[in-house]
């Protein structure tokens, strides 16, 4: 069984940073690509970013340029870090893993990013 856990979320003002982190846990697992995608209200989830065990990564126009995805594979962990934030990046952010040929999601956390 694997789970993740996110943590990192939070309010901020425009122009402020957040580090969001999200750890996997469980037994018997093989993590390949890891990402982190977002929902705001009324919109569809998207992606943001994803990171592939070799260390390849992939943003959205959105915000490339002031997001930086990480990983650290010893702590079966991937960290968004996310710089000169915007309103527009309000959402609820949802860490997602590949595990063999499985995709397991976090519960997400909120981001707020005020005007």
């Amino acid at each position: 069984q694997v789970q993740l856990v996110e943590s990192g979320g939070g309010l901020v003002q425009a122009g402020g940073s957040l580090r969001l982190s999200c750890t996997v846990s469980g037994s018997g697992f093989s993590i390949n690509t890891m990402g982190w995608y977002r929902q705001a209200p009324g919109k569809q989830r998207e992606l943001v970013a994803t990171i592939t065990s070799g260390g390849s990564t992939n943003y959205a126009d959105s915000v490339k340029g002031r997001f930086t995805i990480s990983r650290d594979n010893a702590k079966n962990t991937v960290y968004l870090q996310m710089n000169s934030l915007k309103p527009d990046d309000t959402a609820v952010y949802y860490c997602r893993v590949l595990n063999y040929w499985r995709y397991y999601w976090g519960q997400g956390t909120q981001v707020t990013v005020s005007s």
